[in-house]
Formats: C-alpha cells, structure tokens, sequence
C-alpha cells in the first residue's frame, strides 16, 4: 500500500468550473477541491449567485454545507458565515442565496453524490 500523504489546496488558486444543472436550466460556479473515486467522498467549494436557489431536493448522500462568505438560505432558515449545516440522506431541502447577495459555500459529501428533484421524482423513496 502507498504511504498516505498530505493533500493542501489553495481553493483560491482553482478556477471556477460550471456545474450544470439542466432540471433548473441553470449552472453554478464550481471549484473541485476532493473527489475521493473509492468512497465517493467530494469537497467543492461552489458559489450560489444572489437570487438562486437549488428548489426542493434530496440526495442519497449526506452532506454538509460550511458557509464561507455571505448567507446560505435554507428550507428551514437562514445561516451566516461559520455555520456548518448537516443534511442527513433523504431529507427533502432547498438551499441557495439570499435574493441580494452571493453566498460561498464549501460542500462537503459522506459518499457519492446524487440530487433528485420532487418535481420530477417526488420525494425519497421507502427503505422498507
């Protein structure tokens, strides 16, 4: 097995990328910071433009949002820079930017990531 090393990246020396997102006829600004190809892991640092907001949604990962910059708002409220919010596999959420300001998150996934709008799949399915 390889000797693990120390992995350090300038967030700020990545170039924005553009992850599209055809079910909103949208794209946000993306910077790919982890992609882990055994556990599904991912860490991006993405900014939502002010107005925007990814609509009601799951996932069948857990992630968390660290806001860096601005105010995250949420199906639930709203949070400022320093606020970590986990939202567990399954949940049904929105999330995006205040209708003012950008807001500049880091995402953080427990495993592969996925989205799955309500609008077009309805809500999570049954475990049992």
């Amino acid at each position: 097995m390889p000797e693990p090393t120390l992995q350090v990246i300038d967030t700020n020396a990545i170039p924005w990328g553009s992850l599209e997102i055809p079910s909103l006829k949208a794209s946000i600004p993306i910077k790919t910071c982890i992609e882990d190809p055994e556990t599904g892991v991912s860490v991006w640092k993405i900014k939502y433009v002010a107005g925007f907001t990814n609509i009601s949604h799951w996932h069948n990962c857990s992630h968390g949002i660290y806001v860096l910059d601005g105010v995250l708002v949420t199906h639930a409220r709203s949070y400022g820079p320093g606020s970590l919010v986990w939202f567990p596999e399954g949940l049904t959420m929105s999330h995006g930017a205040t209708q003012d300001n950008d807001v500049v998150i880091l995402f953080i996934t427990n495993k592969k990531f996925d989205i799955h709008y309500t609008h077009e799949e309805g809500g999570y399915p049954s475990k049992g």
